[in-house]
């Protein structure tokens, strides 16, 4: 299955800059999208043969997550098992046979950090989640994570040292995520890769200089990756690579790429293959 998450800010807005064209045009099996802003029914788009599966924000016009398939899952749930984390929209789980799909938007800690507290009892009790369901079968976590992890994935490391996506504290949560056996795919992929981001502020032309940072992420259970580095197949970041695994094979596109398709309308669109 091709496997995509995109970060819409706004699936409303994005519908009149050409999102249904490019949904149309990358032809993949489930879209996870981020940040819809928007209620059940509040935006006319119903793609034909997929089904819709959405967790919105109690509060209107903020946060949610959204999930098209057209292929049936066994089963959907909404959240990460906490009612304290229940009122954003921010987690949407889809079981199939061979894995679980989640799609989560990640609480952003704010300026001057100022819900960093809300943010780290939400990484702890999203690893939590994330481990019980490894337990049963792999798991494959996709979305906007809001943190960039090391200094490679983001063109301004100095300066934004210490602020909300570049922490030491959601830095740090990364790493407890990781270490509880998951793996960043894309740096499996390409672990040198330099310029490769997922997110621009819409200040001073960043954009434009390609000053990003990368904070949207495929993650994946250890076991989908191979043991073994032979066949890592790096190619800059022009190719793709497959990772074998338990759940068949896992291939990334390349962000760029992607990006270049929708670059009037998300901050991020990755692809993966299982």
């Amino acid at each position: 299955m091709k496997l995509i998450s995109w970060n819409v800010n706004g699936l409303r807005a994005c519908l009149k800059k050409g999102f249904e064209d490019t949904f149309n045009q990358l032809d993949a099996d489930v879209f996870c999208i981020q940040e819809t802003k928007m209620q059940p029914g509040q935006a006319d788009f119903a793609p034909e043969g997929y089904a819709e599966y959405i967790n919105s924000a109690e509060k209107k016009g903020y946060s949610g997550t959204l999930i098209y398939t057209r292929v049936k899952p066994l089963n959907a749930w909404n959240g990460i098992g906490v009612e304290a984390h229940s009122h954003e929209g921010r987690a949407i789980t889809l079981e199939f046979e061979d894995y679980y799909l989640v799609n989560v938007y990640v609480p952003n800690s704010q300026n001057e950090l100022a819900r960093i507290d809300y943010r780290m009892q939400w990484e702890d009790d999203l690893r939590a989640y994330l481990k019980d369901l490894d337990s049963k079968k792999p798991v494959i976590l996709c979305g906007d994570l809001n943190v960039a992890h090391e200094d490679i994935d983001l063109k301004n490391p100095g300066p934004n040292r210490g602020a909300a996506g570049f922490s030491d504290q959601e830095r740090g949560k990364l790493n407890e995520l990781l270490a509880a056996g998951f793996t960043d795919s894309f740096r499996y992929l390409y672990p040198d890769a330099t310029g490769m981001y997922s997110w621009w502020s819409m200040r001073f032309r960043a954009r434009e200089r390609n000053a990003g940072w990368r904070i949207d992420y495929f993650l994946v259970s250890d076991r989908l990756a191979p043991t073994d580095q032979k066949g890592r197949d790096f190619d800059g970041c022009a190719g793709q690579r497959p990772l074998p695994g338990a759940a068949g094979t896992v291939k990334l596109q390349n962000v760029q790429q992607i990006f270049g398709v929708s670059k009037n309308c998300a901050f991020l669109l990755q692809s993966m293959w299982v």
